[in-house]
């Protein structure tokens, strides 16, 4: 294997969905530039974060997979060379919509797209009001880095979908998130870095930054940023990014240490999955 340079995005919502779309292209070249060769945006890259209220005209955010969003990073992942994982809102069907992210390779082939599979309803996140649960699985993408997978926000409170992307044969997992302060923050610091050692994969967590206000007013959480990377013994790479500030967050992944931590650690050897009646039947 090789070391690949991946990178996410924290970013504000800019107000409309075509800066926020040209904000991002600005982000992916400015990757490429500096060698990058995978690229996670967001959850929900191109909007605000719906979640935030209960209002049926954000439905007419969605938009298919493939679809003009999508096919215009395709064309720019294949002049770029650049792996490329997008989140959005998609419409499958009339009144059919999910939290998704479709997965662009290097050559702009769409891969496929993952839905995210745990919905919560909650205050400031009223997802089951836009968005079906999941469908697809738990879907490894064959990539030009690598084996790719995605596990989106509320997700990751879910260990069993974790474990499956490792079966999988995942190397490198996206967990693009919109989290806001809270009982979240512990939960952010521990369950990325907890998942990445018991699966033995890298793992990317970008969240959101600011408050949507001008969208929702007080109705808006605040995102706190905080993204970053963490290797398959479930430690940080680099330095975790800041909590308010938009950034391109880099970091060389040693695929290499997937099989060293593997080997050392013995996890996937030693699973007894005929004993787990519990989590195979709910």
């Amino acid at each position: 294997m090789a070391t690949v340079r991946a990178a996410i995005t924290q970013v504000a919502w800019t107000g409309e969905q075509e800066s926020m779309v040209a904000r991002h292209e600005e982000l992916a070249r400015e990757a490429a530039a500096g060698g990058v060769r995978v690229i996670g945006f967001q959850e929900l890259f191109t909007g605000p974060y719906v979640g935030a209220v209960q209002d049926q005209r954000y439905y007419h955010n969605a938009e298919p997979i493939p679809g003009p969003t999508v096919e215009r990073f395709q064309r720019l992942a294949k002049q770029l060379g650049l792996v490329m994982i997008l989140p959005i809102h998609e419409v499958a069907a009339q009144g059919e919509y999910y939290n998704a992210a479709a997965v662009v390779d290097a050559d702009g082939s769409l891969l496929g797209r993952y839905r995210k599979h745990h919905i919560p309803q909650l205050p400031s996140f009223w997802e089951k009001f836009y968005f079906r649960p999941g469908n697809l699985g738990y879907p490894v993408f064959d990539t030009a880095v690598g084996r790719v997978g995605v596990y989106i926000c509320y997700d990751r409170h879910f260990p069993e979908g974790w474990r499956e992307l490792g079966l999988g044969g995942a190397q490198l997992v996206f967990n693009p998130s919109a989290a806001k302060p809270g009982l979240s923050n512990r939960l952010w610091e521990i369950e990325q870095p907890a998942a990445a050692a018991a699966n033995q994969y890298f793992v990317a967590a970008n969240n959101r930054i600011g408050q949507e206000t001008g969208e929702f007013g007080a109705d808006a959480p605040r995102f706190y940023g905080s993204s970053y990377f963490v290797d398959p013994r479930g430690n940080v790479v680099g330095e975790v990014a800041s909590d308010d500030k938009e950034e391109l967050v880099v970091r060389d992944l040693d695929l290499d240490e997937i099989t060293r931590a593997r080997d050392d650690w013995q996890f996937y050897r030693d699973r007894r999955p005929e004993t787990y009646q519990r989590t195979a039947l709910g």
